[in-house]
């Protein structure tokens, strides 16, 4: 057995090499760049896919043939597929070479984001999003590993930029590409806008990586307890936080059955990884502190990121009537701002201590949701602006620093497990939010709903004088019937208190991510400042 020699104390120890993915020996400067920038490419599109299809879902809901209720497992098929892959990318990079594995499904990705466009029923699209997820979640934790495993140490904040736009400036801009694309062209062309930097991630790819040998020998010796247990539970998890709510969650039986399936296996999982003398994934890497409290404040900036860009589109839609065009030039502004700012976040962390920029970025991010509690009726895209810019900026100085400082002093054979907990549990902090948010905002519109229908009583002066002024405009125009127009006028008063409880609901929502935002940021106070961070870089 392959062994790796520690030195400690003056000793030389052997222990059994645990390997990080087989990284092929790639030398030349300009051939790691090409690997960085063409897998971050390919996770920059991994990401994008999810937002940019959720902007045009209505649309290919209608094209499809497919149901309100049934079209969300257009966007949970490809969830859940890709929260399942993410954490088994570093040990089937080991079977089958980074370089073999990372093509294979970088290529299938395109080939599948093409197969979307013509699929003809709910069915097909459902299958062809899952194995679309399935390839696309791979590039996610690979493009990380490969940052933090073939970038010397002062570069890797670079890198980490890079990475960055694909884990908080996709988001933001998938709305804005999707209500483009659907309002001109049409829903077809989100799955064609793939092809271009697809074609250039793959030749990036296959320029800058170096074969290596397979090592099929690794499937027979694979953790497979941990894995089947880990694939059921999360898959479970991530079907229970997507259709939770709209199944009323556990007076649902589906919901409750699948709940206990992956409570049940995601506790065996953890045992057996604790306990399997070479797991899937070093979950002991989360005692370290670091890299523990890395971890929560990046499922807190998932619920954070994903749930502030869920909750945007459907204000916009609901409140003010804006079509996916309206809203993507709406989220643009959280958008374009990171794209200027976030190549500038490197030279800042050999500046100051990142753990100082990490905290002012989570500041500003919560502050931009604060600025959001006092919403009305005439809160619309002005009013939304200059909270966009804020949030903005607050995401560009928050992932950067956050990756570098989680990952210092993670050793090169623990690379895997490190990517695929950062990533996973960075998405699975964006399930949850979203999952919550939909629960969140129902509860409070009734919560609202209630109270000011209690206040607006037909034995108020105020109340019986706006029925009458309704009534008499309902008569003016059109309506013979005065109880008809009496009518009216209650409906229409009814709607207006309801449009008002919405509002309500939406200024409590944004109130909640502020305050989630507020604990990351508590999570950074207590990390510790690394050793010597080389420009930025995580030793």
């Amino acid at each position: 057995m392959a062994t790796l020699q520690i030195a400690a104390n003056g000793n030389s120890l052997a222990r059994p090499a645990v390997a990080a993915p087989a990284t092929p020996a790639v030398t030349s400067p300009l051939r790691i760049w090409s690997a960085v920038v063409g897998s971050t490419l390919g996770a920059f599109m991994a990401v994008l896919n999810i937002q940019i299809v959720n902007a045009s879902l209505a649309d290919i809901q209608g094209a499809i043939g497919a149901g309100t209720d049934d079209g969300g497992w257009i966007s949970t098929s490809y969830l859940i597929a890709e929260i399942v892959v993410i954490p088994l990318s570093g040990w089937l990079a080991r079977v089958f070479s980074l370089r073999n594995y990372l093509l294979a499904n970088a290529i299938l990705f395109l080939i599948f984001s093409v197969a979307c466009a013509f699929a003809a029923n709910l069915q097909q699209m459902i299958i062809l999003r899952a194995i679309q997820g399935f390839a696309g979640g791979v590039l996610i934790p690979m493009a990380f590993t490969i940052i933090i495993t073939l970038l010397p140490k002062a570069k890797q904040p670079i890198g980490l930029a890079l990475f960055a736009l694909s884990a908080t400036f996709a988001p933001a801009i998938g709305p804005t590409i999707g209500g483009y694309l659907t309002e001109n062209w049409g829903w077809e062309h989100i799955f064609y806008v793939n092809l271009v930097p697809g074609a250039l991630m793959v030749g990036l790819l296959w320029a800058s990586l170096d074969p290596a040998p397979m090592n099929l020998k690794l499937l027979s010796k694979g953790d497979w307890p941990g894995i089947i247990t880990m694939a059921i539970g999360l898959a479970a998890l991530q079907t229970v936080l997507e259709e939770g709510n709209k199944e009323d969650w556990f007076g649902s039986d589906f919901i409750l059955r699948l709940s206990i399936i992956a409570a049940v296996s995601l506790t065996l999982f953890i045992v057996i990884e604790l306990r399997a003398a070479h797991p899937l994934l070093n979950l002991r890497l989360l005692l370290r502190r670091n890299f523990g409290f890395g971890i929560v404040a990046n499922f807190l900036l998932g619920i954070a990121l994903y749930g502030s860009v869920f909750v945007l589109p459907i204000y916009l839609t609901r409140i003010q009537g804006y079509n996916s065009e309206q809203i993507g030039m709406v989220l643009a502004w959280t958008g374009i701002p990171q794209l200027l700012l976030i190549p500038l976040v490197p030279r800042l962390m050999k500046r100051f201590d990142v753990r100082l920029l990490i905290v002012i970025g989570f500041a500003l991010f919560a502050a931009s949701n604060f600025m959001n509690v006092h919403m009305t009726g005439d809160y619309a895209s002005d009013q939304l602006f200059w909270p966009n810019i804020v949030r903005a900026v607050g995401q560009a100085l928050v992932f950067t620093p956050l990756s570098a400082i989680a990952t210092s002093g993670i050793e090169k054979e623990n690379a895997g497990s490190a990517s695929a907990l950062f990533n996973m549990m960075r998405n699975l902090g964006g399930a949850v939010g979203i999952a919550s948010l939909q629960t969140f905002l129902s509860k409070r519109e009734q919560y609202h709903s209630n109270i000011l229908t209690h206040s607006v009583s037909v034995f108020e002066e105020a109340t019986r004088d706006r029925i009458a002024r309704l009534t008499a405009y309902f008569m003016s125009h059109g309506v013979s019937d005065q109880a008809l127009a009496s009518h009216k006028a209650m409906v229409a008063i009814a709607l207006k208190i309801r449009k008002q409880a919405n509002i309500m609901a939406f200024s409590d929502a944004f109130f909640l991510l502020g305050v989630a935002l507020v604990v990351a940021l508590l999570a950074i106070l207590l990390l510790k400042k690394p050793g010597q961070l080389s420009g930025g870089g995580a030793h």
